[in-house]
């Protein structure tokens, strides 16, 4: 059976979101499907149809994402994938996904992300894990940093409300966005989301709450959280402080940030659900077992069109190879090409010549940001390797610091 699969109008919003919360479970509040509808671009999110009945979906935001290097580069951000359990294994979602792909395309993106609600989806459609996360749960009793952590007497530590002090963090987080493959600039939408407070956002953890960083030329950084507070059967506190996210312009502020977050009164523990690979607490805490730390996948990257995507980020080692692209949803994508670049540029071109590596397009995808484990797959068997040492030259030219980390979901 065929189900035509075309672009949502906004009188179709209603029908479009009634699959999402059959699909994933969700029971928004009206204030929070109506933030959801602001962000939604409507003539990203497909549709497919049964009869006039929507069943399927796949949407997409126009995200400008950091890509090695610092570039900011158009990138298609998709999000809300999703069918009814009564069309599934109907071919819905492989119909969905490829003509996304060939419409991400046709705008001139070269690049798509996204969050997998599961793992094992999205590798066959060509989507590679790119970057990871960490979640750290620190006791705050054993939380002292090492002897020469940052220090500013310049920097004054405020606490904030995160609404008066709005303009602060977007202009701080502007500042550092291009520092790290995988952020990506935010919208106004976006930013209503991430301060949003209504009692359904809070989930039982209270109030969103805020400290800033400062100097007399402005804020160099800010940590939002919520408070769970605790006490046990002696009158003990055992607070739980849950972290939303930090940044900061520098590392002294970044360092006086984690202290006003560590040494919370009346907060034994803190959890810190998406953090960096990479992150600097992990130098800095004096015993870093205290981090419990544990990691999952985060973004997923999709090349959509190799030669642009491959001369659009940049390299830190020289590399000059013929990397043969298997990509059968992509079919203009297979082939031979050869990457030649170094720290001051690349260049991509298709050639007839015999490979160095063959691999498929989810590993490229997978190395694109900067953390790809090349090397790992060839060990698994995934790549193969034509000329002895190619892999390691393309995973030493490709891959990248600071580790790519998005941090918001979209």
């Amino acid at each position: 059976m065929t189900y035509p699969i075309r672009p949502i109008g906004e009188s179709e919003w209603s029908a479009a979101t009634a699959v999402l919360e059959e699909a994933f479970g969700w029971s928004p509040t009206p204030s929070q499907k109506e933030r959801y509808k602001a962000e939604t671009e409507f003539d990203r999110t497909l549709a497919a149809f049964d009869g006039d009945a929507v069943v399927g979906l796949a949407g997409a935001y126009s995200l400008t994402m950091t890509v090695p290097g610092g570039r900011q580069l158009p990138v298609a951000g998709v999000t809300a994938v999703s069918v009814l359990p009564s069309h599934r294994r109907s071919g819905i979602l492989s119909s969905l996904m490829r003509r996304q792909l060939a419409d991400v395309r046709e705008r001139g993106e070269s690049v798509a992300a996204l969050y997998a609600s599961e793992a094992s989806i999205y590798g066959r459609f060509g989507y590679g894990r790119a970057a990871v996360q960490q979640a750290f749960r620190i006791s705050t009793h054993d939380a002292a940093f090492v002897p020469g952590a940052p220090q500013d007497p310049s920097l004054r530590m405020r606490v904030a409300k995160p609404q008066e002090r709005r303009a602060d963090y977007e202009r701080l987080f502007a500042s550092v966005v291009t520092r790290r493959p995988g952020l990506y600039a935010r919208r106004k939408e976006t930013w209503d989301n991430v301060l949003a407070d209504s009692e359904a956002d809070q989930r039982g953890a209270g109030p969103l709450r805020s400290i800033v960083v400062e100097d007399d030329e402005g804020v160099r950084g800010y940590a939002l959280f919520r408070i769970k507070p605790s006490w046990d059967d002696d009158g003990m506190a055992g607070g739980e402080l849950l972290l939303v996210e930090l940044f900061a312009a520098d590392p002294a502020a970044y360092a006086l940030l984690w202290r006003g977050v560590l040494d919370r009164d009346l907060v034994t523990r803190v959890d810190a659900g998406t953090r960096p690979l990479d992150d600097p607490l992990i130098a800095l805490l004096a015993n870093p077992r205290q981090l419990r730390a544990r990691w999952h996948d985060e973004l997923w990257v999709r090349v959509v069109e190799v030669e642009k995507a491959l001369v659009a980020r940049s390299y830190a080692a020289p590399v000059d190879l013929v990397v043969e692209v298997e990509d059968e949803v992509c079919p203009w994508n297979a082939g031979r090409w050869r990457l030649t670049a170094d720290p001051a540029g690349a260049e991509c071109k298709p050639v007839e010549e015999e490979p160095d590596v063959s691999l498929p397009v989810a590993a490229l995808g997978s190395a694109y940001l900067g953390d790809g484990l090349l090397t790992a797959q060839l060990d698994a068997g995934l790549l193969r390797e034509h000329t002895p040492g190619a892999v390691r030259e393309l995973a030493a030219a490709m891959a990248w610091s600071p580790k790519p980390w998005a941090g918001l979901t979209f």
